[in-house]
């Protein structure tokens, strides 16, 4: 039984397509096939039952799939412990949304070293779905992020939110924004529904970006109006070079905390998630 074998039969556990399993994959579909053909000989039944409508999970395939899922788990933690770790004793990965790393990113990995002394931290700033996919994967072992993706293998903590201000380079109120200069920061779905339901007049500017740092710089570069993370839009008001516009709404963007389910009682991820709630002042 191969890593790669439980990798092909938990994508084709989401998929349920050998089609689109192989170009998930990177492989061909012939690829797909002898992995699941190697991993049913390995444990004597047959996984799933095939036709045109797709593929189906057996009941011996349902039994399985809850072993699969801590087998991949395992083996990732497993490549973890014999890998490199410098002179401490265990390598922490953590993950965290893009939007997040600028005005926390320090602070929190400051209390993780004073918290973790014997730990070395490997910081990877990302979007919420790979964050998501890498928890599953067990190549997160926890992570910060705007977007939960419902899985069994996850759990979620609700940490606070995020308060995003409307700037500009030209207009003090909202009648002065020039819609043909608007940059729309689409930081995740809730950020974005929330902006929609506001600012409806808003909600098809010419240029849309996905990372908050990027709409800064296009803000301050071209000029121009944004929604910026309150702490960036405060600094950049300071330096004169944008102005808030005052009657906008600020809008909120919901942050959480991830990790494997059956990580949730973990010590580690407990004192984790301990420091990062204080920084956003959450209650236990």
């Amino acid at each position: 039984m191969q890593p790669d074998q439980i990798a092909t039969f938990l994508d084709l556990v989401e998929t349920r397509s050998f089609r689109r399993s192989a170009d998930r994959l990177g492989v061909t579909q012939s690829t797909v096939s002898a992995r699941l053909k190697a991993l049913e000989a390995a444990l004597g039944v047959t996984l799933f039952s095939r036709s045109r409508a797709g593929a189906d999970l057996t009941t011996d395939g349902l039994r399985f799939e809850a072993h699969a899922r801590a087998l991949r788990a395992e083996w990732a933690a497993a490549l973890r412990a014999v890998g490199w770790t410098g002179e401490q004793a265990l390598v922490v990965r953590v993950g965290m949304q893009h939007d997040l790393a600028g005005a926390r990113l320090a602070d929190w990995l400051a209390d993780f070293r004073a918290e973790l002394p014997d730990v070395a931290f490997y910081i990877e700033l990302d979007y919420s779905t790979q964050m998501c996919a890498d928890l599953i994967a067990g190549a997160l072992d926890f992570a910060v992020l705007f977007s939960p993706r419902a899985h069994p293998d996850l759990h979620f903590v609700t940490l606070g939110e995020m308060r995003y201000q409307l700037v500009s380079t030209h207009a003090a109120r909202l009648s002065q924004v020039d819609p043909a200069r608007y940059v729309f920061g689409n930081y995740a779905p809730a950020f974005a529904a929330a902006h929609r339901a506001a600012l409806p007049q808003l909600h098809a500017p010419p240029v849309t970006v996905g990372q908050a740092a990027a709409v800064a710089r296009l803000l301050t570069g071209l000029g121009g109006s944004a929604y910026l993370a309150e702490e960036t839009a405060l600094a950049l008001a300071a330096s004169g070079e944008v102005q808030p516009v005052a009657d906008a709404p600020v809008l909120t963007q919901p942050v959480h905390a991830g990790m494997a389910l059956r990580q949730r009682t973990a010590r580690l991820q407990g004192r984790l998630l301990a420091i990062v709630r204080r920084q956003f002042g959450a209650r236990r």
